[in-house]
């Protein structure tokens, strides 16, 4: 994995590709092979991308009530980066988001 880190994103990274890549984790299963990059944009922006093999399988932001046990990851992601989206091809999907650009 290539680990790039800025200051507005370093305490974030962490925490976001974590969660693209639960869902990866709990979508295909334990052992399934991904590539996470995390790396500076020409904007100055950090990328945090998580690539599957599933192209089928795509996130779905949810609502989750306070009882639920999971379901918060994507809006935490959601909430947290300037966007998010999915890449998809046809053997492969890539999940990913953007923070912002270092603060001074």
């Amino acid at each position: 994995m290539r680990y790039c880190r800025t200051r507005a994103g370093s305490s974030m990274v962490s925490p976001l590709y974590t969660e693209l890549l639960t869902n990866v984790i709990d979508d295909l299963g334990e052992g399934t092979r991904v590539t996470v990059r995390v790396a500076p944009t020409v904007t100055g922006h950090t990328r945090v991308e998580v690539t599957d093999p599933d192209p089928r399988t795509l996130p779905v932001l949810t609502a989750a009530t306070a009882t639920d046990e999971s379901g918060r990851g994507l809006a935490l992601v959601g909430a947290t980066a300037l966007r998010w989206g999915v890449d998809q091809g046809t053997d492969r999907k890539t999940v990913w988001c953007e923070l912002g650009p270092p603060s001074l």
